[in-house]
């Protein structure tokens, strides 16, 4: 017994080594992957600071002087407070939006048995599939008929419509994994189906929720294509949309164009770190459930 044992802590004495080094490489791996990942950001940053020629002199390099001229520049030159509000107005329409609709059907589609069910999941999934840029053309005469064109109506309904397929198909799997025990309990003490979705299954899918705006909200924020489809004046004009004004004919501004990126990615950053613990428990659950 004495000899078995300790050639038991022999064996677990000569593994300690390989798992510690096996641990410090997966951390430099990582340590390295994040330095790969953060320096183009980084990068827009310093380079957010310097003017166009110190740009093409030292694009590597520190900026010979910390100043936060361009960022005024941009502010007042380019109407940035214009557009970054028509851009959280139609972003945040569009999230709220998207989440009042795909949120009771994926859950009618995971919680209640009907005939029709299948075929309304064949429907998503197809959603999923076709993009909608290919009926770009009956879209926009549809707005134009509506009266929608040049109105944040028109970028909102087709933002939700477009995140519709994923974020039901998303939400729908992690309503369908909720016990049902949950529902019973509540029917015994009085809820109708409208309180339960809404006070019992809804707060429980709240990381499948952040999920969906994240994944939605940050190609919303960076779209160009249907803005400059549908909006035509200054008045609704989103950052990116707002921000060609700093590429000319013959010359571009690359010191604003840096100055406009970092600060149209300010209020992405706020969001993702407001929410990032709830969007990495639902790509979790949602990868393991799925």
């Amino acid at each position: 017994m004495a000899a078995s044992l300790g050639r038991q802590e022999t064996v677990a004495a000569s593994g300690r080594p390989a798992r510690r080094a096996a641990r410090i490489a997966t951390y430099v791996f990582m340590g390295a992957m994040a330095l790969v990942f953060l320096y183009p950001v980084v990068l827009m940053v310093l380079t957010a600071f310097k003017p166009t020629p110190e740009i093409f002199r030292n694009p590597f390099g520190l900026p010979e002087s910390w100043s936060l001229d361009t960022f005024r520049s941009v502010w007042t030159r380019a109407k940035f407070g214009l557009y970054l509000r028509n851009s959280l107005l139609i972003t945040g329409g569009s999230a709220l939006l998207l989440l009042a609709t795909a949120a009771p059907a994926a859950y009618a589609l995971a919680r209640y048995s009907f005939r029709l069910r299948p075929v309304l999941f064949l429907f998503f999934l197809a959603g999923i599939m076709i993009p909608i840029r290919l009926g770009i053309l009956p879209l926009y005469l549809l707005m134009r008929d509506l009266g929608l064109l040049d109105t944040p109506f028109s970028l909102i309904l087709t933002y939700a419509a477009s995140g519709m397929p994923m974020s039901v198909f998303l939400l729908s799997v992690f309503f369908r994994n909720l016990p049902r025990e949950l529902e019973d309990a509540a029917r015994i003490d009085g809820c109708n189906e409208v309180q339960i979705f809404w006070r019992i299954m809804l707060p429980l899918v709240r990381p499948g929720l952040a999920a969906v705006v994240i994944v939605n909200v940050v190609p919303w924020w960076n779209d160009f294509f249907f803005p400059l489809l549908f909006i035509q004046s200054d008045t609704w004009k989103t950052i990116p949309l707002g921000m060609q004004i700093f590429f000319g004919q013959h010359l571009v501004n690359w010191s604003l164009v840096f100055s406009g990126m970092v600060l149209a990615s300010l209020p992405l950053l706020i969001i993702y770190l407001l929410m990032s613990r709830q969007f990495i428990a639902g790509l979790t659950a949602g990868a393991v459930k799925g």
